[in-house]
Order: structure tokens, then C-alpha cells, then sequence
């Protein structure tokens, strides 16, 4: 019976580490085309954004203007750039949990960690000088 309880016990050990494996681009891909999605840093809504076919995005800080980009897997992580800074990716360890997507960036010396707190199929709202005629 001990032995039952201990294999059940190291099972249930195991179930978390499994559901939040790092995420490749296929997985990332299928979890967030189509998707708007907002992300919180230490309880603090960070920002927001828009999963567009082909790899494309739309991201906003918070109260700020909108910044088209793409992103592409490198070394395991999800990579992004901007139209604004093309040779400037931004990489993330993505890993997805019970209350959503965690994301770590993989930058030297950062630990920033973002949580997604909410998910959308509509789109993202971008204010600033693109809008409009």
C-alpha cells in the first residue's frame, strides 16, 4: 500500500512540470492566432497583444501606441520584432498554465515575467497617429 501511495504521490509531483513545458512555435502558433491577449508584470497590467495569421502582431504597452512586428522561434524561444526596431528581437520563454500563458523573457539579466490575464477573439484597439483618416 505504501508503495501505491509514494507512485501516486510522485505522479502528482510530475503533472505541473509536464503542463507547463516550454511551448514551440507550433504550439505557441495554435494558442494565440486569432487570440488578443493581455499580459500583467507583478499584478500590474503591462500590456496587450493582437495574434495574427502569419506570424504577425500587433503589441501596445499599456496607454501607449501600437507597434506592428512578427514573430519566429529561435533556440527554443518565441522571438519578436518590431517595425519600429527590426534588429532588436524581444525573446520569451513561453509556458502555458492553468490561468493561461506565463511568459520569462531570455534576455541577459532580466527577469521579467508576465502573466496573461485575459484572452480575446476581438481586436486590438490602437490609439495614435494611424488611426483615423
Amino acid at each position: 500500500m505504501s508503495r501505491l501511495f509514494s507512485a501516486l504521490v510522485l505522479l502528482s509531483l510530475s503533472l505541473p512540470a509536464a503542463a507547463e513545458e516550454r511551448m514551440g512555435a507550433a504550439e505557441f502558433e495554435a494558442y494565440t492566432t486569432g487570440q488578443t491577449l493581455t499580459f500583467s508584470f507583478m499584478g500590474v497590467p503591462y500590456g496587450m497583444e493582437q495574434y495574427l495569421p502569419g506570424r504577425r502582431v500587433i503589441w501596445a504597452f499599456i496607454g501607449e501606441d501600437c507597434q506592428e512586428g512578427r514573430w519566429y522561434e529561435e533556440a527554443g524561444n518565441i522571438c519578436f520584432v518590431y517595425d519600429h526596431a527590426p534588429v532588436a528581437p524581444q525573446c520569451w520563454t513561453f509556458r502555458q498554465a492553468e490561468d493561461g500563458l506565463h511568459a520569462t523573457f531570455a534576455g541577459e539579466g532580466s527577469s521579467t515575467e508576465l502573466y496573461e490575464v485575459e484572452r480575446s477573439s476581438r481586436p486590438l484597439v490602437c490609439k495614435g497617429p494611424q488611426v483615423g483618416v
